[in-house]
Order: structure tokens, then C-alpha cells, then sequence
């Protein structure tokens, strides 16, 4: 059995870009989960850690709402992305006192004919964003890695798993 060559899918015939027509494909419950890290020096850590705010407000407070938003906007922000109505959104936070890591995980559901993994990688994108931004006043060097996805299910690729 022959494999075709992978392509890309969102340029036409004539090599230009366009957005997928997902009309023809059916509606499926979908769900995809990424994650990513945000490491800080340990002062900006245990401020984060004992829930301090800072001039800006409470860090992860502001991250998690900001993460949400970041997911419901995606097509206006990654142009060929389509417009998804989401049943759900969470981001959640893990701090990982050992590497001085706030550690993001997003989920985003939908029941449609095309996935959410662009959706999930938005939410932790902005709340990795967001934490930038509220700490960068007591820190300059702030880093942020490792944004992946993590898994998805629906659609005609089923159930991906990545590590």
C-alpha cells in the first residue's frame, strides 16, 4: 500500500491561502488539550505562589479569564481558522516550585465539523501571555516554552494522543 505525500491544507490549486471548506464533514464531539510553561526566578514565583498581585491584579486570575477569552477569539487572531461554537473552555495551573514553573493546561469542546486544537493552544498561549505581562514588573527575563498539544479526540482522526 502506498502512503500519498502529506500536504498542506490550507492553500488552493493555484498555491494561495484559503480557508478549508469543512462543510461536508459531519459534526463530531471534539476535544483537544495542550499545555505549556512559563518559568520565573523564585521571587516572581513565590509571588505568584502566595496568591500576591501584582500592580496589574491577581496573576492567575487574571491568566485563567484571559486564557478563556484567548480560546473563544482564536479565528480572529490565526487567519484561516475557522469560527468553532465552543461547549466549554478550562485552564488550569499547576505551579511547579522545584523549576519555579507555572505549568498551563487548557481544554476547549465543541460538537462540529472541525477541531479544537487551535482553540486550546490559543488559551494557553494567552494565559502564558497574560503572566508575562502581569510580571514583567518585577521581572524581565521571564521565559515561556513548550507550548504543545497534548491530545484531541473527534473528527476523522479520532483519538490523538501526543506526548
Amino acid at each position: 500500500m502506498t502512503r500519498s505525500k502529506p500536504e498542506l491544507t490550507h492553500f488552493n490549486d493555484a498555491g494561495l491561502p484559503h480557508m478549508v471548506d469543512v462543510g461536508d464533514k459531519p459534526d463530531t464531539k471534539r476535544e483537544a488539550v495542550a499545555c505549556g510553561r512559563v518559568l520565573v526566578s523564585r521571587d516572581t514565583f513565590e509571588l505568584i505562589r502566595s496568591g500576591g498581585t501584582t500592580n496589574k491584579g491577581d496573576v492567575l486570575a487574571a491568566a485563567q479569564v484571559a486564557g478563556i477569552m484567548g480560546a473563544k477569539k482564536t479565528s480572529e487572531l490565526i487567519p484561516m481558522c475557522h469560527p468553532v461554537m465552543l461547549t466549554g473552555v478550562d485552564v488550569s495551573f499547576t505551579l511547579n516550585g522545584a523549576e519555579c514553573a507555572v505549568e498551563i493546561t487548557a481544554s476547549a469542546r465543541c460538537t462540529g465539523s472541525t477541531g479544537v486544537e487551535m482553540e486550546a493552544l490559543t488559551a494557553v498561549s494567552v494565559a502564558a501571555l497574560t503572566i508575562y505581562d502581569m510580571c514583567k514588573a518585577v521581572q524581565k527575563d521571564i521565559v515561556i516554552e513548550n507550548i504543545r498539544l497534548l491530545r484531541k479526540t473527534g473528527g476523522k482522526s479520532g483519538d490523538v494522543i501526543l506526548n
